[in-house]
């Protein structure tokens, strides 16, 4: 999941009275242009349970503030692995039904037709940019160790097995140009740790817990390193690193039925997703002092979420619906 600094670079307008459609919503200059998502069913049930669903526990003002889902064309078999190297460029990843790692991205004013990557994905795709036009993925593999593949602005790399025995997908994040971060869950369920210094990969860290569910990782700031994980009391979990040491493990209540996902608009500001009981996505954010209640919004979800934020007003989050396609939905702030 990545983190910019970037101040705002766009004006956004009140979006409260677009139609009952699905709208795509991404700024051109100082206009914005809305797109309304032309489905192949506008009945199907996909549609109708992302339709009635869409206002379960909303106030207003989570209304103005986020936008319905749209469904992004393709099939996929997986969650979804999100990254932005740039401001309005956002890149997906997740798994094709021959089990191949599928890549479609945002540029500006389009979603790209589906490119076939290779491998042999076991579970669901992570993805992180650490500098302009860089992005690396890791998954994991048959053998259930990790793998890894990455975007160097000009072509995509072999793949490489960092080892490990996974019993979840992988998650990846970087606090730093040309660091990387990688947390999985281990045969014991505990949290495991393998990072990327710049010019060698470290063993594996344990760090303690018991997860039941794949971890989800992001970096707010250099050093800075925050993780969490459904616990066997279907609880958030989170720990953190501050560069000199790990925290302990803190429960930060909920009642999820899919891993986390996890993104960072600015400096000490994270804001969480997961599927909660009625397949619903819900949230809730670290706000620098406290967290936020947890708020229902809706949909209907048939993986665990995950986001990513390319401007401090702007969340993008993704999971697979029921018709195995992919659910996009964006906080413009």
């Amino acid at each position: 999941m990545d983190l910019y600094f970037e101040e705002d670079l766009y004006r956004w307008e009140d979006v409260h009275n677009f139609e009952y459609e699905v709208p795509v919503l991404y700024p051109e200059d100082d206009d914005f242009i809305v797109e309304k998502e032309a489905f192949e069913d506008e009945t199907s049930s996909e549609n109708i349970a992302n339709r009635r669903n869409d206002h379960i526990d909303f106030n207003e003002d989570d209304y103005r503030k986020w936008s319905y889902f749209e469904t992004i064309p393709g099939k996929i078999t997986s969650g979804v692995g999100a990254s932005s190297w740039q401001p309005n460029r956002l890149d997906i990843f997740s798994r094709s039904n021959n089990r191949n790692l599928i890549h479609s991205f945002w540029n500006g004013s389009r979603w790209s037709d589906w490119e076939n990557l290779g491998g042999t994905l076991t579970s669901s795709p992570s993805a992180v940019s650490w500098g302009p036009n860089r992005i690396d993925v890791v998954t994991r593999g048959t053998d259930n160790a990790m793998y890894h593949k990455w975007w160097d602005g000009s072509k995509w790399s072999d793949w490489e097995s960092l080892g490990g025995t996974l019993t979840s997908a992988p998650s990846i994040c970087s606090w730093a140009e040309n660091r990387l971060d990688c947390f999985v869950r281990g045969t014991d369920n505990q949290l495991y740790h393998k990072w990327w210094d710049g010019s060698r990969w470290s063993d594996w860290e344990a760090l303690g817990g018991n997860l039941d569910s794949s971890p989800s990782s992001v970096s707010w700031g250099p050093n800075r390193i925050d993780v969490f994980a459904k616990d066997k009391k279907n609880s958030l979990i989170h720990k953190w690193s501050n560069g000199f040491r790990w925290s302990d493990w803190e429960n930060l209540g909920g009642y999820l039925t899919s891993s986390p996902g996890c993104s960072s608009r600015m400096s000490n500001r994270i804001d969480v997703f997961a599927r909660g009981r009625g397949n619903n996505l819900i949230w809730r954010s670290w706000t620098g002092r406290n967290w936020t209640p947890w708020q229902n919004l809706g949909g209907y979800l048939t993986s665990e979420p995950s986001s990513v934020s390319w401007n401090r007003n702007r969340i993008d989050v993704f999971a697979k619906g029921m018709n195995n396609s992919v659910l996009h939905k964006y906080d413009i702030g």
